[in-house]
Parts: C-alpha cells; structure tokens; sequence
C-alpha cells in the first residue's frame, strides 16, 4: 500500500513501515501554459502548497473524528484511519470547493475567455471607477 504525503510514501510490508522519497523531478521538460514561465513555476508552487494543505485536511478532520469517540488519541489512530464512503465524498467535496478557491482567478478569466469577454481587467476596473478616458 502507498500513500501519497508531503513528498514521501509509506510502504507496508508485514506490519513495517519504510519511508521512500518520490522522485522530485519528472523526466523531460515540464510543459508550460503561460507566456512567462515564472508563471508557471508560481502556479507549481501554488498548487504544491494546495496539496499539502488538502493533506493537512484529510489529517485534521481524521483526528477530530477520533477524538469525537476517545480522547486517547495516537498518531498510529490517525496513520491507520480508514474513512468510510462517505468520509471520503465529504472531504472529495471540501478538496472540490478548496481548489475552486484556489483557482478561482483562473476560472473567472477562462469564464470571460469562453464569453469573449477579453477587455483588459485594469480598463475594466477604470470603466467601473469612472475613470475610463473613453469619451462615451
């Protein structure tokens, strides 16, 4: 069994746990979807983040739901938790609603994309401000 945690994986194997690194660097290059790769590598990051934090989640909500049953807790309680079906669609909706947040930004200017809607967000601030140096 594998576990996907903070760049490292548990591997079980007759009762022991061994700790592997993953690979931290994919083979051959890393695509890019920005005109400016420092975009990228800021979204990478991003999400990253977004990953250990949805990690961070499934832990905490883990170890609330144990110490709703007992106050004697240990981290082998939480390391050896398996949640039920619906455990699982609950936090698959609470990763759904984080990573909307998240992308939200993105969302809206692929929204505005699919719209036509491509009026530079700096002129449409101005237009809204009144500030628009349009005559009309």
């Amino acid at each position: 069994m594998a576990v996907a945690a903070s760049g490292l994986f548990t591997v079980t194997k007759n009762s022991t746990s061994k700790m592997a690194k993953l690979q931290r660097k994919a083979k051959g290059e890393r695509p890019t979807f920005f005109q400016d790769p420092n975009v990228d590598k800021v979204v990478a990051m991003v999400m990253g983040l977004a990953g250990e934090v949805a990690v961070l989640h499934d832990r905490l909500d883990t170890a609330e739901r144990l110490l709703e049953k007992s106050t004697d807790i240990k981290r082998s309680d939480i390391e050896n938790y398996k949640a039920s079906a619906k455990v699982s669609a609950q936090r698959a909706q609470w990763r759904d609603q984080f990573l909307s947040e998240v992308l939200r930004i993105v969302e809206i200017e692929q929204e505005a994309l699919a719209n036509g809607d491509t009026e530079d967000y700096n002129d449409a601030i101005a237009l809204v401000e009144g500030n628009s140096s349009d005559p009309d």
